[in-house]
């Protein structure tokens, strides 16, 4: 990246080492909206709408173009994988991440000494919420707490131990983007004869993630946030020497080796992670979704996770600077774009709104309000959000 002197209005000269102002140029909201809200919906760009229109004009004039259809929900895959280093035999395409860990978890065997999952309470509910669903079937969970919004690494080492099946760790912390360091929770999980799963759904799309060097077992993402897409997709990530001992009760016709058999009595399993896949898959989704992750690998995570990084350091001294109250770590380099600023008891749903009215996108997640940039934000985005935070709180009825 290039850095420069600060303008009149004192703002930084720093730049992205990538053409920020022609991806701004592609993104139509931006010509009215401030978007902070990153780490909750993505703004539609202009391929990422040409995707959505190639596979309706398909619909339309094709009638029914299957062959076309799963080809591009392979090449979904593709992108998918290219984002984490895996091959796209690693990778089964899911409806959301919470459907993605349900398939995981009816595929293991919770029935021996080795019962436990730890999971942590930054999980985002729906994972939590599969684990706990599965207590009637042996699962017993383990818990590792949260303090002050952060996840303390030495807090594994009493919460894994022999009887641990699965850590399931979030890569971030979905409130205040809290970085976990995946590399060193799987290396606790596996020296106990552990498996590791990771929700990175906070965390893909910011931050180069690498299933290899990290030495991660499963990892699963939806698409919607940093990755540029819509909901009602999302993909998942096992460990090629793992899949043949797993058999997903969450299934479909697409889990099988060969789906257009049609054999009603046979359950063959695929020996890629396609034994994953469940019933049809979301084919439109899949087309916004390639279209969204080949701009995330165009512009390279290095680089945005770099440009995001300054931007994160804008929020942190410039909350601070305005009174705001932070919730989480104050380094930028140990979490996400996504920055927490408490707001007063239950009110912060009615300031996200209130943001909404002065053109600033933000997402509000219990007591906190997130500002969460991504690489097309600019510095001057940060200070209007800001700006607008402060003034919003301080209109509030009470307010000092």
């Amino acid at each position: 990246m290039t850095v420069g002197a600060k303008d009149v209005n004192g703002r930084s000269g720093t730049q992205p080492a990538y053409d920020i102002a022609s991806w701004r140029r592609r993104i139509p909201i931006l010509e009215t909206h401030v978007l902070m809200n990153n780490c909750s919906q993505a703004p539609q760009l202009d391929v990422t709408r040409r995707a959505a229109e190639e596979y309706l004009d398909s619909w339309n004039h094709a009638g029914m173009d299957w062959d076309t259809w799963m080809a591009e929900t392979h090449r979904a895959k593709e992108e998918f994988a290219r984002l984490i280093n895996a091959s796209p035999d690693d990778i089964a395409v899911s409806s959301s991440v919470s459907e993605a860990t349900a398939s995981l978890a009816s595929a293991l065997d919770f029935s021996g000494e080795r019962r436990r999952v730890v999971t942590t309470e930054a999980e985002f509910p729906s994972i939590a919420h599969v684990w706990q669903a599965h207590a009637k079937y042996g699962l017993e969970i383990g818990w590792v707490p949260l303090h002050d919004g952060i996840i303390r690494l030495e807090d594994y080492e009493s919460a894994v131990d022999e009887r641990t099946l699965l850590v399931s760790a979030s890569h971030a912390y979905y409130q205040n983007g809290y970085v976990q360091d995946i590399a060193a929770i799987a290396r606790k999980a596996h020296a106990q004869g552990a498996l590791i799963y990771v929700d990175a759904y906070q965390t893909l799309g910011t931050r180069p993630v690498d299933v290899r060097a990290m030495d991660i077992d499963f990892l699963a993402s939806g698409n919607l946030k940093y990755l540029l897409g819509v909901p009602g997709i999302a993909f998942l990530y096992v460990r090629p020497d793992l899949v043949e001992g797993l058999e997903p009760a969450v299934t479909g016709w697409f889990g099988r080796a060969n789906p257009y058999a049609f054999d009603v009595r046979g359950l063959d399993w695929p020996s890629t992670a396609a034994r994953f896949d469940t019933g049809t898959p979301p084919v439109v989704n899949a087309y916004v979704s390639r279209a969204g992750m080949a701009v995330i690998n165009e512009v390279g995570p290095v680089n945005i996770q770099a440009w995001t990084e300054i931007l994160t350091a804008r929020l942190i001294e410039g909350g601070r600077a305005r009174g705001l109250t932070l919730y989480g770590t104050e380094d930028p380099t140990s979490k996400t774009p996504s920055t927490a600023f408490v707001c007063p008891e239950g009110e912060s749903h009615h300031v996200e709104e209130l943001l909404r009215h002065r053109g600033i996108l933000a997402a509000a997640r219990g007591p906190v309000i997130r500002l969460a940039p991504h690489f097309y934000n600019t510095v001057d985005d940060v200070d209007q959000a800001l700006d607008a935070l402060q003034a919003v709180l301080e209109d509030l009825p009470g307010a000092a």
